[in-house]
């Protein structure tokens, strides 16, 4: 297996440079963005690291600041700045981060760098279902459930809207299109699809989660249909990627509707939620029903090379899970399947 760290595998997407442009998109950021009472040199030193974003900063310099937060938001951006280039590229900063214990930048900083793996990951000529998955992995999530879907809003763009519950600002239509007749956030389908790569805010588009509709023709029967543009399934096709860029394994994922396997050896929760859940399955034990209610998604993860796994779990699918919080938020973990997943040990 190749050692990501050292070199991007063949036939894969080239790792990423922190360039000055990134570098300084994370200027940008609230903790780091001037206010009315940033003193003087606070000022001249956001002025001088747009400028020069890999300009050396002397401690005197730091020290100048008068507010201590401040002080300590910019020592912890040029730590990071300077770990990124001296790194080389975010992808081998971001599996040094999570092979050296428990990460000690704040979030924030973690959440800018997936998020420009992902984009140049799925940059070019990507399926828009695709590419709307893919902000589940750097974005929390507000989760609605509807006449059986599980409709995926980006939190932000819903609480931009105010108090309302995230299924009103959601625009719902037959098809899983988008009624510009409605106030609020479309639905991503087929009808709207197009408009995603010049929408104004790429994150105003809700994703349904949904995999399989159950429907009932009479006469007792119900027939379970897979959606052709269900978003678990993108969600699966990007998660591939990701195992691929950064770890060079091939895999194939696929959603589930439940977990029928008595043989059961390893599952990976995509977020805190969802870990506790299956771990409680796994062990036997019975969740509520509405906690149990709250896992919107289940996947096989088969991995294309049996070696690249564990000797003693070679071959067997690794269950993967996707649940929503009490209060309806989603916050996937794009790290825990690079750390969890029973990789044979490499020289």
């Amino acid at each position: 297996m190749p050692d990501p760290t050292t070199a991007t595998p063949s036939e894969a997407t080239p790792w990423l440079a922190p360039s000055d442009a990134f570098l300084r998109s994370l200027l940008d950021l609230p903790e780091l963005a001037l206010v009315d009472e940033s003193c003087a040199d606070e000022q001249y030193l956001h002025r001088l690291l747009i400028e020069r974003p890999r300009q050396e900063v002397p401690v005197a310099a730091l020290a100048a600041l008068a507010d201590a937060d401040a002080r300590a938001n910019y020592e912890t951006y040029l730590a990071v700045r300077d770990a990124l280039c001296a790194a080389g590229t975010l992808e081998a900063y971001y599996l040094a981060l999570l092979r050296g214990g428990p990460i000690s930048i704040p979030p924030v900083f973690v959440e800018r760098i997936v998020a420009a793996i992902v984009e140049h990951l799925l940059a070019g000529d990507v399926d828009p279902f695709e590419r709307r998955a893919g902000q589940l992995l750097y974005r929390p999530q507000r989760i609605a459930l509807h006449g059986g879907r599980v409709l995926s809003a980006d939190a932000e763009a819903v609480d931009h809207r105010g108090s309302a519950p995230a299924l009103d600002v959601m625009r719902l239509a037959d098809g899983g299109g988008a009624d510009d007749g409605f106030a609020g956030l479309p639905v991503l389908g087929d009808t709207n699809a197009h408009r995603f790569e010049t929408a104004a805010d790429p994150f105003a588009f809700v994703l349904d989660l949904t995999h399989e509709l159950a429907r009932d023709v009479g006469h007792g029967l119900v027939f379970t249909l897979a959606r052709a543009r269900s978003g678990q399934a993108a969600l699966a096709r990007v998660l591939e990627r990701w195992l691929w860029h950064l770890l060079g394994i091939r895999t194939t994922i696929r959603p589930l509707p439940r977990i029928d396997d008595d043989a059961w050896s390893w599952h990976v929760g995509l977020d805190a939620e969802a870990t506790a859940l299956l771990d409680d399955l796994y062990r036997g034990h019975a969740p509520e029903p509405e906690r149990l209610h709250r896992l919107i998604g289940l996947f096989r993860l088969d991995f294309a090379d049996p070696s690249e796994m564990r000797a003693d779990l070679a071959g067997k699918p690794v269950y993967l899970g996707l649940a929503v919080t009490e209060q309806g938020t989603l916050r996937l973990k794009a790290q825990n399947l690079l750390v969890n997943l029973p990789l044979a040990a490499t020289s």
